[in-house]
């Protein structure tokens, strides 16, 4: 009863920029942090960046300087401004979400579909 809709992939050149969204409804009591994993062609899922409700960023240091992670705690929504986009940054972007359904429960973990982004010229 919880549902991701990411928003926001798509086509880009080198240098370009996209912004990605992720905003989550459905039982939440609260979140605890939102973010986005990448999965290149080929290659093995990885973290972006994430963000937690207090404000706190951990982020890869292969987007350090070029993408920047937000959310909007009233909205239940993350952003992931991307610029200076590269060829490879291109992969299937997931959104992920902690949160906690009911006070009675443990946080949960869940997953976007994932929204393809390709940077090529």
């Amino acid at each position: 009863q919880v549902q991701l809709v990411e928003s926001g992939g798509g086509a880009a050149q080198p240098g370009g920029t996209l912004r990605l969204s992720c905003a989550a409804s459905g039982d939440i009591v609260s979140i605890d942090a939102m973010g986005w994993y990448r999965q290149p062609p080929g290659k093995q899922r990885e973290l972006v960046a994430t963000i937690a409700s207090s404000g706190y960023v951990e982020e890869s240091d292969s987007v350090k300087g070029r993408f920047t992670i937000s959310m909007d705690n009233a909205k239940n929504t993350v952003h992931l401004q991307m610029n200076s986009l590269k060829p490879e940054d291109t992969a299937v972007y997931y959104c992920n979400v902690v949160l906690t359904r009911s006070w009675s429960e443990r946080a949960h973990n869940y997953w976007g579909q994932g929204t393809q982004v390709i940077v090529s010229s």
